[in-house]
This record gives C-alpha cells, structure tokens and sequence, in this order.
C-alpha cells in the first residue's frame, strides 16, 4: 500500500502481535482461585517501565482502588493509555508517568488537568502521542483480533491525526485515502466491574464501553469489582460475561472501587470529592497533601472507606428503581 501521510508521533508500545498471540496460548486455562488484594496485584503484575491501561471515560467506572495501590507502591516510569479523568490524575500528580498515548485528561466541567500541564511541562512526562477517544479503543480492538492495525476513517484530514503515530495510505481495492491505526499492547490492563466470580468471569451493567476490546488486548489482566458472586450466579445471565475467566489474573473484591466515580445503577460520583480535588490540583504543594491524606496515609482500599465514612458513601447509592 502506497504510504500518503504519516503522524509524526511516535510509537511508545510498537506491537508484536505474533508473540502476543504466543502469550495468549500459554496463558493458563484452567478454572484458578483469583482472589488477591490490591496490594498482591500490583506487586506481582504492574512493574516499573510498564504499559497500563485504565478503563472508562470520565469518571465511569474508574478502577480507582487499583490505581491508588499503584500510587502507594510508587510504580515509577509507568507508560499510559491517555483516556480517563481522576484515576491519571492520581498518577500524574504522583509523578509515575514517563509517557501518555492521550485521548483527553482533564476534569470535565472543572477544566483541564493542572497535573498533566505540570508533568508535561517539567519534563517529567516525556512524550505525548496523541488520538481520538474511538481511534485508541480501535487500536485495542486491533490487539483483540490478533491484526497489527485496523483501517478506518477515524482522524482523516484532522491535526490529532498529525500528531499520532497512525498512517494514511491509499486504500489498494478503492484508491481512496485510509487511516491505520496500530494495534496496541498492554503490559497490564485494569477494568472495574460490577460483579466477579473467583475465577475471572467478569459481568458490567450499564455502558460496557471498550471493556471487552482492552481485556483482549491485554498480556495481564487486573479486574477489581464490587462484588464477588458465585459462579452460579454468572452462569444464569451469560450474555453479561464481557470478559471471561481465561483473560485474567486478578480478581479484587473493592466495593465502591470507583470512588469517588460512579457505578452504574450503585452510586452515583462524589461530587463534593472530586471538587476537593480540583482545588487541591491547582498547586503542587496542597495535590501533595491530598495524595498523603487519602493514598499514602492509609494503608489500602478499606482504610480509605473509612476515611470517607461509611454514611457518606451510603448517601452516593441510588435507591431502588433509580438510574
């Protein structure tokens, strides 16, 4: 195919579908006890110079009792899949990210990410490549099917095009001009879900967004959730299984694990929490405090439930029959 255009931002995870696809063969299939802690995920799968990624958007499904274990242990020169709001900003601000293939980071309603201009801006984060939100979901579908790039017309004719490390080529059956997105990787994937059994099965209500691309795109998989049910109580809705057991290595009991984002259908998002924040992000100094009163003051995901207190996180639950 005749190359037209090419981004120049570089490649941070080239990919090596072929031994991606070895690694997937290897992994173990048999039906395996999960459970673990936080803090035994993060130690034994998540290492320094790694590529994670963290799913959804916004504040959906944050897999925030993961990513705050991660800022505990201080995993340095992390590389990151860019789409998220406040659990990249814990990273950010932590000062644990060396590179960012980035979609958005920002809080929404509250602006842009004062941590990622700070950390982009100090040298600390080394490169950012940039892509559209469906462009980086479609780079892990890549991954998913076991192809090393996906065409689509996604980003044509656009500077965040310019800015990536995809390709325009001229389309060999039309002539016309196509993107190529490459495949992407991940060292370690970390998605949150509504219910879990022991073994992995992994069931989300409510927008599953690209849960089931990242997981296949993944060589480990840490799934926290807020519940562990029965397999039982799996197998009688499996049209919800988006991820099955063979995909993962971890499974993490973390109720209100999205805190303070929100769950479909249990509770909604902290809003007076996420504001705290927002503040407390303006400057290095008072981001810092936040970090030490609610990561490094306490000693795992529990303690820092009882640091937001119990009737506060109740006051967050949707009643029955709301959404």
């Amino acid at each position: 195919m005749e190359v037209i255009e090419s981004g120049f931002g570089p490649l941070i995870q080239p990919p090596d579908i072929n031994a991606f696809r070895e690694w997937n063969r290897l992994k173990p299939k048999g039906l395996l006890d999960k459970r673990m802690s936080e803090a035994e995920a993060v130690r034994r799968f998540i290492h320094s110079g790694d590529y994670i990624g963290t799913e959804l958007y916004g504040t959906v499904r944050c897999p925030m009792s993961l990513v705050n274990e991660i800022v505990r242990q201080g995993v340095k020169d992390l590389r990151i899949a860019g789409q998220g709001v406040f659990e990249l900003d814990m990273l950010l601000a932590a000062h644990l990210v060396k590179a960012l293939d980035i979609t958005y980071i920002g809080l929404e309603v509250y602006g842009v990410s004062e941590c990622l201009r700070r950390e982009v801006e100090s040298g600390r984060v080394e490169t950012c490549v940039d892509w559209s939100n469906a462009g980086i979901t479609w780079r892990f579908k890549a991954a998913a099917m076991g192809v090393p790039f996906l065409p689509v017309r996604s980003m044509l004719g656009s500077d965040t095009l310019k800015y990536s490390a995809a390709k325009v080529v001229k389309c060999p059956f039309t002539g016309d001009p196509i993107a190529l997105l490459p495949a992407l990787i991940l060292d370690v994937g970390l998605i949150h879900v509504h219910r879990a059994d022991k073994y992995g099965n992994a069931q989300i209500d409510g927008i599953s967004g690209f849960a089931a691309e990242m997981a296949r795109a993944s060589r480990r998989l840490i799934i926290s959730t807020e519940e562990i049910v029965d397999t039982e109580f799996i197998r009688q809705k499996p049209d919800r299984t988006i991820i099955p057991y063979y995909l993962v290595d971890a499974v993490v009991e973390a109720p209100f694990g999205s805190h303070p984002g929100e769950m479909c259908y249990l509770y909604r998002r902290d809003e007076a929490q996420i504001k705290s924040w927002v503040e407390a992000a303006k400057e290095e100094n008072t981001a810092q405090a936040y970090l030490e009163k609610y990561i490094y003051g306490v000693k795992d995901h529990q303690e820092y439930l009882d640091l937001i207190g119990a009737d506060r996180l109740q006051a967050l639950r949707y009643e029955r029959g709301q959404s």
